[in-house]
């Protein structure tokens, strides 16, 4: 089916994404443990670094896969917070001096510049473990197998063969005399970004216990979305100023970071994008008219300005 043309498609999703946002700040005020007792700088660091601000990407992927099922928008949306607190704990473990060391994220301070590093690095941690808590509770779903699928999943997905993994090649490449290749810059990429998007797309559909080709055709969108996303994240910080952001731009080639950007050049990693982003609109092809929203993304993931 065709997506909903032009302006009208981007106008509803951009309702959409407003709304899932407010939404998922709302389950992420719910979920998060109020500042109080002796560890309260932590729970304040926790609060600090998943709320108040991103595009929640992620959880809207898991949003609207879920809604293609039918599933309940309370579970979604418990699956799609723990989603943006494990997001949200890698950002704050990137922005670390260690790591990237940024002092501007989401347009404010970043968390280890807000608190300390040793609190940043506490509150990145227990945003990881607080998120699977809230995977593995009967609230989440009434499935104990669901749950359980829904925590191997994006425990993978974070782990030493995806995002985890895919910051330490990032960390290598940087120290390396030899410059990757194309293949190997998509790797990186792959693991570092597009596992944790390959997950949140693929999430509503194991909530709706969707059959396996409906699954898989949701993983495989992701998978393509993912790389699309990373390519248009390098694009912007190559091209797009802080204001627009958020966060500090030009970082990549001052670092000598390995990206698509670097190697194909501005022009060729666009038209890379539009490939990526094709083919994970095709993916959504037995959805039918439902998946609109899933097309436009692919759409605004490439074509966004911060």
């Amino acid at each position: 089916m065709e997506a909903i043309p032009g302006g009208a498609e981007q106008a509803a999703l951009r309702a959409a994404l407003a709304e899932a946002a407010a939404e998922i700040e709302q389950a992420l005020d719910a979920l998060l443990p109020p500042p109080e007792g002796a560890e309260a700088r932590l729970l304040e660091a926790m609060r600090y670094a998943a709320m108040g601000g991103g595009k929640r990407l992620r959880g809207f992927l898991v949003l609207e896969g879920a809604r293609q099922f039918g599933v309940a928008r309370a579970s979604a949306l418990r699956v799609a917070a723990a989603i943006e607190m494990v997001h949200a704990y890698s950002l704050v473990h990137d922005d670390l001096p260690a790591m990237d060391d940024d002092d501007l994220r989401r347009g404010k301070p970043t968390c280890h510049k807000a608190f300390d590093e040793a609190t940043a690095i506490l509150a990145g941690d227990a945003l990881q473990a607080h998120a699977f808590t809230v995977l593995a509770e009967e609230d989440t779903h009434a499935d104990p197998a669901v749950r359980a699928e829904l925590v191997r999943c994006l425990s993978r997905a974070a782990g030493p063969r995806g995002m985890c993994g895919g910051q330490m090649l990032d960390m290598l490449a940087e120290e390396s005399a030899a410059p990757l290749d194309e293949a190997a810059i998509g790797r990186l990429q792959l693991l570092k970004t597009g596992k944790l998007i390959e997950f949140a797309a693929e999430a509503g559909a194991i909530l709706g216990k969707a059959p396996g080709p409906l699954r898989h055709a949701l993983a495989a969108y992701g998978r393509e979305l993912g790389a699309a996303f990373q390519i248009a994240d390098d694009l912007l910080d190559a091209t797009a100023t802080a204001e627009e952001t958020g966060k500090r731009t030009g970082k990549d080639a001052g670092a000598g970071k390995a990206t698509l950007v670097g190697l194909l050049g501005l022009e060729r990693a666009r038209a890379q994008a539009e490939r990526l982003a094709e083919q994970a609109r095709r993916h959504l092809d037995a959805l039918g008219e439902r998946a609109d929203l899933l097309r436009a993304l692919a759409a605004y993931a490439i074509h966004r300005r911060n």
